[in-house]
């Protein structure tokens, strides 16, 4: 019982530290949180706990190894319904050319967090514009008001709002493309999420979505994570557009043969 207290005593007071934290405002007087973030974690290769393993690529050897990685899933499993579960396991076993990753697809959200690249937030008092490296993708979050997702897309349409220190995100709209990680995990175009950014100190944020997709998953699940601003001098977004390194493998069987 000891031992227990403690452990309540310190999870409390790690809270209460994240919680206390009040960021610099911004000139509409939220919370500040332009910058450039990045995670330090494994949760693009899998969201839930998974062992080191080898790569797709045999010739690549430990470069195309997976990492090691502990679970970012509140309870640590996703509570997919059975259908889905059978699918995941097929996306798994052809992730190689399955996974939208391969091809330079947009990422969608949430998976666009957390991918092992930064992305920059840029902060204004009626929309916040989040721009990422990888295939220079971007999404705009608006402010002023809730607005209905015109068409399904790939990152969505996001409706923000301030609730004290937090920003908190809702985003519909999706289209059923996009993945949440290497391991086959997917959603249908009936994806809901809900994000909240959390400042906790100057360079840290805490960042959580919770996942609503009934014809794939049996309840809501939430992912969460720390999310770490760049500080190093002259930080910056580096254009990374993959889709000219896919052009051979996605059409280079339409190429002529010579001779014909």
């Amino acid at each position: 019982m000891r031992i227990f207290g403690v452990l309540c005593l310190l999870a409390s007071t790690a809270a209460a530290q994240r919680n206390a934290y009040r960021a610099p405002r911004s000139s509409d007087g939220h919370p500040d949180l332009s910058g450039i973030w990045q995670v330090i974690n494994t949760a693009n290769w899998d969201l839930q706990g998974h062992a080191a393993a080898a790569g797709q690529m045999v010739p690549l050897g430990a470069i195309g190894a997976v990492p090691p990685g502990q679970s970012v899933v509140e309870g640590g499993e996703i509570p997919y319904l059975p259908a889905a579960a059978a699918k995941k396991k097929e996306n798994f076993a052809h992730r190689l050319e399955l996974d939208p990753e391969t091809k330079c697809f947009l990422p969608g959200v949430p998976r666009a967090t957390y991918m092992p690249y930064p992305f920059q937030i840029v902060q204004s008092r009626k929309t916040i514009l989040i721009a990422y490296q990888y295939d220079s993708a971007t999404r705009t979050i608006y402010l002023d008001s809730a607005r209905k997702a015109p068409i399904d897309s790939w990152m969505g349409w996001s409706n923000g709002r301030w609730e004290g220190e937090t920003l908190v995100v809702d985003v519909t709209g999706f289209n059923e493309d996009t993945w949440l990680d290497r391991a086959g995990d997917f959603h249908s175009d009936a994806l809901h999420v809900v994000e909240r950014y959390t400042p906790r100190s100057p360079d840290t944020m805490f960042y959580e979505a919770t996942l609503e997709d009934p014809k794939v998953f049996s309840r809501p699940w939430k992912i969460s994570m720390i999310l770490y601003r760049h500080a190093e001098p002259n930080a910056q977004l580096l254009e990374f557009k993959c889709v000219e390194f896919v052009e051979e493998l996605m059409y280079g069987h339409l190429r002529k043969k010579p001779g014909k």
